[in-house]
């Protein structure tokens, strides 16, 4: 079917409310338009849905979000059976309510039993809520911090962790069975809640969540002395976050929390920043002006559905500073094993899991406190998958997991990164350098010292259309089979490819097996631990290529930087 047959089907459906059909008749004279509508359907990925918002088969609305519902629903019938449940939260994202409750209307009308949330909440309280009412699935409704123009729609296993590749690849089967609007059966919400098959969840699960995560707190003793000293400056982003991280951090007893008002409240235009994501510095930009009277120990801002944090810590030039998501993740790797090791808490068979892409000092602070690091591939789906494998085997104990893209969790209770957790700790642990006298970024340099200096940076280009794509998969074929054994005179050590599933010792002339799922990513280590990963995005046309360096000092890193970068881009241009 063509872009222009598709748009009349919708205009001359009897399923397309009036609403819709309107918002098309408008734009029946822009033909570029109307093709970017509806030259395909917005594809159900891995992990689910992501686009603009608005009319038209490759846009996210009520119908594309009810169409995957109804493959989804086929899919939990099928494997469920007719108990399954489904429980369901949404962010601030503009139409999040309206997705929510269309995806609701799709479970019930096929006899599932829903659990939907009374408000937004983040998406790790739904991570959580699908572990506590022992749900079938969980689906969330956010485009995390993708601009104003999107919304998305995720799906979680029983396990609360985001669904798998192959049970990705068995919904998306069932979603492209659906050939009709007509086979997607709408329940009105009101009949649903007669039938039982509707129920609307509030506190009893916020306060069970917030409960287990005040549990994760280490230096309980410090929090109940001293948590009234902290000054916190914290934005929400106009997102999800703000309720849950305040109550969190006002229950053990941080008083001086001052949230940014201009960014308090909820709104799916986010109006004071250009991209409400926290790797940003410019999302700061309110909160730095608030801290010129305040002077706060911390700041820290979360993203719309509340799963990555960014943090700001001031530097011995008095100048405030974004911390990387690799910076964040290592300090809180060091305070949290050298707390446990502290209260003789650390487990003997205890485990940290980081991606591929993510700083290799982790690899430095496990080996000090013997604790066993696992990679895995990019996206914390691979974490919680590792956090079921765990749990099932009972051999190894989660302690924490993150990535560099600002995405971090402890404890097992979630099933994907969480901001409100860590908020919590950041807090912690800036009390606990605190009371020895030091900032945040005083223990990032003491980190430094101990387990040297690292530097990491993220280069994206974008290549767009089909030709960007043959452009990219010519450039891994390249890197794949043609890959000079040097660069710039320093010995390449060490070749892993995730496709074929093979890590090479190109010293040692021998080849091992890689245990993770197959993905098109490439990586290479050098004979100074400087190293490189190339890696295609999953969900746009990019190439991203992570470069990272070892030095004796920040001043060294630097340079080091510099050079490697001309270096790994002359090789990608």
């Amino acid at each position: 079917m063509t872009y222009n047959e598709k748009y009349h089907l919708w205009i001359n459906s009897n399923f397309i409310d009036e609403e819709t059909k309107k918002e098309l008749i408008d734009i029946k004279k822009d033909e570029k338009e109307i093709e970017d509508r509806f030259y395909k359907d917005l594809q159900f990925g891995t992990g689910g849905l992501r686009g603009v918002i608005g009319a038209g088969s490759n846009r996210m609305n009520i119908y594309t979000v009810g169409k995957s519902t109804e493959g989804l629903s086929r899919y939990l019938i099928n494997n469920k059976g007719k108990g399954a449940s489904v429980s369901i939260a949404y962010d601030s994202r503009n139409k999040s309510k309206e997705f929510a409750e269309a995806a609701a209307r799709v479970l019930c009308g096929n006899g599932i039993k829903v659990n939907l949330f009374e408000d937004l909440r983040p998406t790790p309280m739904l991570s959580f809520t699908v572990r506590h009412l022992k749900s079938s699935a969980g689906i969330v409704i956010t485009a995390s911090h993708n601009p104003k123009e999107y919304n998305g729609y995720k799906v979680y296993g029983e396990d609360g962790g985001q669904i798998t590749d192959r049970v990705a690849e068995e919904i998306i089967s069932e979603i492209n069975a659906v050939k009709d609007f007509s086979e997607i059966k709408f329940m009105d919400l009101e009949e649903a809640k007669e039938k039982g098959l509707l129920s609307i969840i509030g506190e009893e699960v916020d306060k069970a969540y917030i409960d287990k995560v005040k549990e994760l707190s280490i230096r309980k003793a410090l929090i109940r002395e001293k948590a009234d000293e902290l000054k916190i400056i914290y934005t929400p982003i106009h997102g999800s976050g703000n309720k849950p991280v305040r109550r969190v951090l006002k229950e053990l007893g941080y008083d001086k929390v001052y949230t940014v008002k201009e960014q308090e409240n909820p709104d799916g235009n986010f109006p004071t920043v250009e991209y409400p994501n926290p790797e940003d510095a410019k999302v700061f930009d309110i909160a730095l002006k608030m801290a010129e009277d305040i002077e706060p120990d911390i700041i820290f801002g979360t993203d719309p559905d509340c799963d990555r944090i960014g943090v700001v810590v001031k530097n011995k030039e008095g100048k405030y500073k974004v911390l990387t998501g690799n910076q964040t993740g290592a300090l809180l790797m060091e305070y949290i094993l050298s707390s446990l090791k502290e209260e003789n808490k650390l487990p003997k068979n205890g485990v940290v899991i980081k991606t591929i892409v993510t700083t290799e000092i982790a690899r430095e602070i496990a080996k000090e406190y013997n604790v066993e690091i696992i990679d895995v591939l990019t996206g914390f789906k691979y974490i919680g998958e590792k956090m079921k494998e765990f749990e099932e085997k009972g051999d190894k104990k989660y302690i924490f997991g993150f990535e560099e893209s600002y995405g971090y969790l402890t404890g097992d209770f979630v099933r994907d990164k969480d901001a409100v957790i860590t908020s919590m700790l950041i807090s912690e642990m800036t009390l606990y350098y605190k009371t020895k006298g030091m900032t945040l970024y005083d223990a990032l340099q003491e980190l430094y010292n101990k387990y040297g200096f690292y530097k990491e940076e993220l280069v994206s280009i974008t290549l767009k259309g089909k030709e960007g794509q043959e452009k990219i998969e010519n450039l891994m074929e390249h890197l794949r089979h043609s890959m000079k054994a040097h660069l710039d005179q320093v010995k390449i050590v060490k070749k892993f490819d995730y496709k074929l599933g093979i890590q090479k010792d190109l010293v040692e002339i021998n080849e091992e097996k890689i245990d993770l799922p197959k993905s098109n990513v490439l990586k290479f280590i050098l004979e100074d631990n400087s190293c490189f990963v190339v890696r295609p995005s999953g969900t746009e046309p990019k190439i991203k290529i992570y470069l990272s360096v070892v030095g004796n000092s920040s001043e060294n890193c630097k340079d080091k930087m510099i050079k490697f970068k001309e270096q790994v881009m002359s090789l990608i241009d």
